[in-house]
């Protein structure tokens, strides 16, 4: 199966998102910010300069500001292009061969790129905790919650937050700074997210404070 090719649709807004089950907020002395497959590959099923992605990734911009200012550590997924019918595993038969061995389609726009003193952590499936050292480089920076942004929604985005759980990490998915398939899917993963992992919020309410 290959990348859809995805329709314009805006992003949701405060009014549209699940309440919260759980009374978390985001602490900077607490948090780590995963940049989730916000690569060329992913992105180019987007329509380049409209909603969701375009203002998914100012959000992602905004939110990668605050994140650095506070000290937070900055995590980004990075699937490796030219993988493997091995490598890939059951992604494949899902999938098909996934990223090409391209160095455009690995890359990430510059709005959104990783900086100096950031971490690039290679995923392997759809979580970023399998596989990877994900769980121990929180550990490791005394970090117990992670805000999650990316693509896409219902796939990585909402398993990640789940391993979170699984992990004792308390997750933040933040609605438009995340893009999907479709405005349903995109809903579906933040409803269910919000009922059984995560608290979710707006690029806004997270640099509120709320």
């Amino acid at each position: 199966m290959a990348l859809p090719t995805i329709a314009p649709y805006p992003l949701p807004g405060a009014d549209q998102l699940p309440a919260p089950k759980v009374p978390w907020t985001v602490d900077p002395s607490r948090a780590a910010l995963l940049v989730h497959d916000l690569q060329n590959y992913f992105l180019d099923a987007f329509p380049a300069d409209g909603p969701p992605l375009a203002p998914a990734l100012a959000n992602t911009a905004r939110l990668l500001a605050h994140a650095r200012a506070q000290g937070m550590p900055v995590i980004y997924s990075h699937q490796r292009g030219g993988q493997s019918r091995a490598e890939r595993g059951l992604q494949y038969d899902f999938w098909g061969p996934g990223l090409p061995a391209d160095e455009r389609a690995q890359a990430m726009p510059e709005l959104v790129a990783p900086a100096d003193g950031d971490r690039l952590l290679t995923k392997w499936k759809y979580s970023a905790f399998a596989r990877t050292d994900l769980a121990e480089l929180l550990a490791a920076t005394g970090r117990d919650q992670l805000v999650l942004v990316g693509v896409y929604a219902h796939i990585g985005v909402m398993m990640t937050a789940c391993d979170a759980w699984a992990h004792d990490v308390q997750a933040f998915v933040v609605a438009d700074a995340t893009a999907d398939f479709s405005a349903d899917k995109h809903l579906d993963a933040l409803r269910w997210a919000a009922e059984k992992c995560a608290v979710v919020l707006t690029t806004d309410q997270l640099l509120e404070g709320r």
